[in-house]
């Protein structure tokens, strides 16, 4: 670690309790992960069309989301209203939040391509969903939310410790590394805890900040085990087949010695019949659908 660079915990939990070069998006994005919380029998729909729709962009991209293959519709819809309908609410929820927190990414930044990121994310999101719904997963659509959110702390790093950001994105560019581990070299923290102060300022649930702390420590999780794994094994696989942080990784990944996969495997007997190689073949074919699709939605911001 660079003692020049390292960055104190406690400037960080001040910095980000003061976030106020972050878009103040939450006052959109919460009461849409609070309405994941109520059964979809009991949402008034509504209220879901009224929250879209006070925001432009984030209507265009709404629908534009619920037009894409991705979100399994080849039919075209013209309304906020038409895509709660044709969609459902599990799936319109979704597909809100994800534009939600897209726009909390900057512009643009001359040293890092944002859409990298963004890549990531959702990749991590629909694999999580997939893969949920192979091995029976209970709720496959927090498993989409928790890929969503598990990397927000890159986000906060980004923005309010730009330089040792950069830095910790440079090294391990040159080096190879994963990013999680050059943060702990430059900055002395990864964002798994950046992530999870904002969480902690948002007041996600639970789940959703035991992942964003814990998707590169698995081993370290103390709740929630099952999300956190499923996410741990969806950002390894996106990682690893093109959906990165715009650099490669030079790291070896065999998933039956990964102790995340061991634990589903264990939890979920359905895993022992899926086929990995396939699901990575299926990732192959997201990957361009996902860059096409996050290219329109940075357009529309």
């Amino acid at each position: 670690m660079s003692a020049a660079r390292a960055v104190s915990l406690d400037s960080m939990a001040k910095k980000i309790a003061s976030m106020d070069r972050i878009p103040s998006i939450p006052a959109i994005l919460v009461p849409l992960l609070r309405l994941l919380e109520v059964a979809p029998e009991t949402v008034d729909v509504h209220r879901i069309v009224d929250l879209i729709g006070h925001d432009k962009s984030l209507a265009a991209q709404t629908l534009h989301m619920a037009n894409s293959p991705l979100f399994g519709r080849h039919q075209n819809i013209r309304t906020i209203r038409g895509a709660v309908l044709a969609l459902g609410i599990d799936r319109v929820r979704e597909m809100a939040t994800t534009c939600c927190i897209l726009k909390m990414l900057p512009e643009q930044d001359a040293e890092f391509d944002v859409r990298n990121l963004w890549e990531h994310s959702l990749g991590v999101a629909l694999v999580c969903r997939r893969f949920a719904r192979k091995i029976g997963f209970p709720d496959p659509e927090q498993a989409y939310l928790a890929g969503l959110v598990h990397d927000i702390g890159l986000i906060v790093n980004l923005i309010t410790i730009h330089d040792e950001f950069m830095e910790a994105v440079r090294h391990a560019s040159t080096k190879e590394i994963a990013l999680h581990i050059a943060e702990m070299e430059i900055i002395g923290f990864s964002h798994g805890v950046t992530g999870g102060l904002l969480g902690e300022r948002w007041s996600l649930t639970q789940e959703l900040k035991e992942v964003i702390r814990r998707h590169h420590e698995f081993d370290r999780a103390q709740s929630s085990l099952e999300l956190v794994a499923l996410v741990n094994v969806a950002d390894l696989l996106c990682r690893f087949r093109g959906l990165d942080y715009g650099f490669a990784e030079r790291k070896a990944v065999c998933f039956s010695n990964e102790p995340s996969f061991a634990l589903l495997a264990e939890k979920f007997p359905l895993l022992w019949r899926t086929d990995l190689e396939k699901l990575t073949f299926e990732l192959d074919g997201y990957i361009d659908e996902v860059k096409g699709l996050v290219s329109v939605l940075f357009r529309m911001r």
